[in-house]
Parts: structure tokens; C-alpha cells; sequence
């Protein structure tokens, strides 16, 4: 029982300061999503094969799936296939997991499903992304450099920190209960990237819009699907209803 008592204490301790150092507590932002703006899922799906696919696999999307986001085997040949040299191939990282593991202490997650997988009571899985890819700072603590405020020490490191430039959190103390805790206020901005703020945001929420575009294909096609089927489904039950009646009128 007093082990129990003890890991309980610790837990909290640890929550506590995950919070108190603006980490787990940070509100996530409302991910730009729009599957149907496909200049959007092009460009994210030019971010996703040149940042992400290094390490991270989509095992469950093929390379020819993209035809649906308006992009021909042509242009998908001549810009994306950098991992495999067939078009009809799975999205798989060139990375050696071994190396992975020992580089970051674990085989980075395949990225198929992961806008759908990461959901909270904070949001989408999609605003949870469209926050981790934007609060990342400078750690010099840290193996890689790097620390996250929506995923407090990640061991992935910032892989478009040329294009954001290198930043640093600002808090606030302020007295909560009793105790201080530091709450974000702000960036500052160390060292400036190849991009302005407003165009990272747009270019990371062109990639969350693929992330979750990714995760379902046929969102779109099931949607229209649906409402077929509900008008199929309404007008069968009105001629259903007018037969129904029709046959009973003369038994009434």
C-alpha cells in the first residue's frame, strides 16, 4: 500500500511540474483543416516526403493514392519518389530502426493514422499536431537540442527548425494555490528562419491538413455516400408509408 501511496505522489509531482513548466497545460490551436483544398494537401504532401518521411512511414498509404489530391504518376514520380522508385509502393522511411532506436530511444511512429490517433479532450487529433509542429524551443539540456511545449521532452528533434528559425518560450509567474507556476506568455525569437510566422503556420497547417487527409482517403467519398443513402433511405419510407396505407384503407 505505501508503495502505491509513493508512485501516486510521484505521478502528480511530475504532472504538476510538467504544467507548471507550460508543457502538458498548453491549449492546443484550432488546426486550419480543409480536405477539399487540394493546393493545401499538394504542398502538405511535399512537406510530409521531404521532412517527415526521412524517419517517419505512412506503411498504409501508397504513393499512387495521391492521383485523388489532383497530382498525376507523372508528377508524383518526378517530385515525391525518393524512398522507392515504383509509384504503386507503400509510403516506407528509408531510416535503418535499429539506428532509429539507438538515435532517439525508439522507432519513430508510423504516421498513417496519426492525426486520428491523437485526439484529446483539448481537440482533434489535427489541432494536436498543428500545435506540436509550432512550439517547439531551444533546450541546450536536451540530447537533441530541442524541447516541445505541447510534448514536454520529446526526443524527436526539430526537423523544420531552418524554415521556423530558432525560438524560446516566455512565461509569466504567477501564484496558483499557494504555489508559482509558470505560464506561457510568448515567443522569442533567437535566430530567424527562411520563412516569416505567418508562412510556417500556413506551410504547417497544409501539412496537418494532409496528416489528416491521409488518415482517411475516402472521407469525402463516404460523406457523399452517407447522403445518398439518407435520401435513398427518406424517400423509400415515404413510398413505404403511402403503399402501407394504401393496402390497409380498405380493411379500416
Amino acid at each position: 500500500m505505501k508503495k502505491y501511496i509513493l508512485a501516486l505522489i510521484t505521478a502528480l509531482s511530475l504532472s504538476g511540474a510538467a504544467q507548471a513548466s507550460g508543457g502538458e497545460g498548453i491549449a492546443w490551436d484550432k488546426a486550419p483543416v480543409n480536405t477539399s483544398d487540394l493546393t493545401s494537401l499538394q504542398n502538405g504532401a511535399k512537406l510530409f516526403v521531404n521532412y517527415c518521411l526521412n524517419c517517419h512511414s505512412a506503411a498504409f498509404m501508397r504513393f499512387n493514392r495521391l492521383q485523388d489530391i489532383g497530382l498525376t504518376n507523372e508528377q508524383i514520380k518526378d517530385n515525391l519518389l525518393f524512398t522507392t522508385d515504383k509509384v504503386g509502393d507503400t509510403m516506407k522511411a528509408s531510416i535503418d530502426p535499429k539506428q532509429a532506436k539507438d538515435w532517439f530511444g525508439g522507432n519513430p511512429p508510423d504516421l498513417t493514422l496519426i492525426a486520428r490517433s491523437r485526439a484529446g479532450h483539448q481537440g482533434s487529433g489535427a489541432d494536436y499536431l498543428y500545435t506540436y509542429l509550432r512550439t517547439y524551443y531551444v533546450d541546450d539540456t536536451k540530447a537533441t537540442g530541442w524541447n516541445n511545449l505541447a510534448f514536454p521532452n520529446v526526443g524527436m528533434p526539430h526537423v523544420l527548425w531552418e524554415l521556423q528559425g530558432k525560438r524560446r518560450p516566455v512565461f509569466d509567474t504567477k501564484k496558483e494555490h499557494g504555489h508559482e507556476v509558470n505560464v506561457f506568455k510568448g515567443w522569442e525569437q533567437v535566430t530567424p528562419g527562411t520563412m516569416t510566422p505567418l508562412q510556417y503556420d500556413q506551410n504547417i497547417g497544409d501539412l496537418v491538413n494532409f496528416l489528416q487527409w491521409m488518415g482517411e482517403p475516402a472521407q469525402k467519398s463516404r460523406v457523399q455516400i452517407g447522403v445518398w443513402v439518407m435520401l435513398f433511405l427518406l424517400i423509400f419510407t415515404f413510398i413505404a408509408w403511402r403503399l402501407n396505407a394504401a393496402y390497409w384503407k380498405d380493411i379500416k
